[in-house]
């Protein structure tokens, strides 16, 4: 994996923790996705139609297709993250997700993309997901009632993650599709989706966003900031490296856990952090 990959992965780990902190603390409210959706969709908005306008003699059936399916996997995705951070520790779901997508996501990028894996890479990935693993808590989490229910939003999440990141790698390592147009239309999808059930109630909704409305525009910032370095780095290495190796976030993740809302553990979790960071130099390396 190329130098400047990596570098572009660290960049998108730490933004990508730190917007999982602000989801956590708006966990309560019902429509929070809606509002860093339609922010991101603000934000971003003059970007993005640089873009596609530069991009419009290029765009075809099979690009508007990603974009669609990316977006409506992604308001899956929101949707499974919030409800397992509302109801379990931040700790167990975000490891599980993030070590569940990048092992379907090698699998399937081994398949759909031919991408060739040497025997360093595997090692790097099992590394990676037994550390996500021992973060979750181990064998704990198939003991433990609470546990349980993150593990299973936590997959849940995983998976989702990797169904969208096969989409938009297809989207830029094959359709040449730029990241920001991919993230862009993904938030468009999903806001345009949420709007009826977030304009139902319009008293709750100016409540909720009373409350959350600074967590929602962190989230509007860093979210697509993170993922758009993401999907760079994929057109400069494997997907099946770069699935896996992204998930250096969750050393972040677990510290955030453990020392902000005080969940524990915190010599079982540094462990943890160096199987980690070994695979994803093993996934450098490789």
């Amino acid at each position: 994996m190329p130098l400047i990959a990596l570098t572009l992965l660290v960049a998108a780990a730490i933004a990508h923790a730190s917007w999982n902190l602000l989801v956590k603390h708006a966990a309560a409210s019902r429509n929070f996705n809606w509002f860093y959706s339609l922010g991101t969709v603000i934000v971003y908005g003059p970007l993005a139609a640089f873009i596609a306008y530069r991009a419009w003699p290029f765009l075809s059936v099979p690009v508007a297709a990603c974009l669609l399916s990316t977006g409506a996997v992604h308001v899956g995705y929101s949707a499974a993250l919030q409800r397992g951070y509302r109801a379990a520790d931040i700790s167990v779901v975000y490891p599980v997700a993030r070590g569940t997508g990048p092992l379907l996501a090698f699998a399937g990028a081994s398949l759909l993309f031919h991408e060739a894996f040497s025997w360093l890479a595997l090692l790097g990935l099992l590394l990676v997901v037994g550390g996500v693993f021992l973060i979750a808590g181990g064998s704990r989490v198939f003991r433990a009632g609470g546990a349980r229910i993150g593990l299973k939003w936590g997959v849940m999440t995983g998976i989702l993650i990797a169904t969208y990141t096969l989409i938009d790698g297809y989207s830029v390592r094959i359709l040449l599709v730029s990241p920001i147009l991919v993230d862009y239309a993904g938030n468009v999808v999903r806001s345009i989706a949420l709007a009826p059930m977030a304009l139902r109630d319009p008293r709750a909704l100016v409540t909720d966003y009373k409350r959350h409305w600074r967590q929602a525009l962190g989230v509007s910032v860093l979210g697509p900031f993170a993922y758009v370095l993401v999907l760079f780095a994929m057109t400069l290495a494997p997907v099946s490296h770069i699935a896996p190796a992204r998930e250096v976030s969750m050393v972040i993740g677990a510290y955030f856990g453990s020392r902000i809302f005080k969940e524990g553990a915190r010599r079982t979790r540094t462990t943890a952090a160096c199987l980690i960071l070994a695979g994803v130099v093993c996934l450098t390396l490789s």
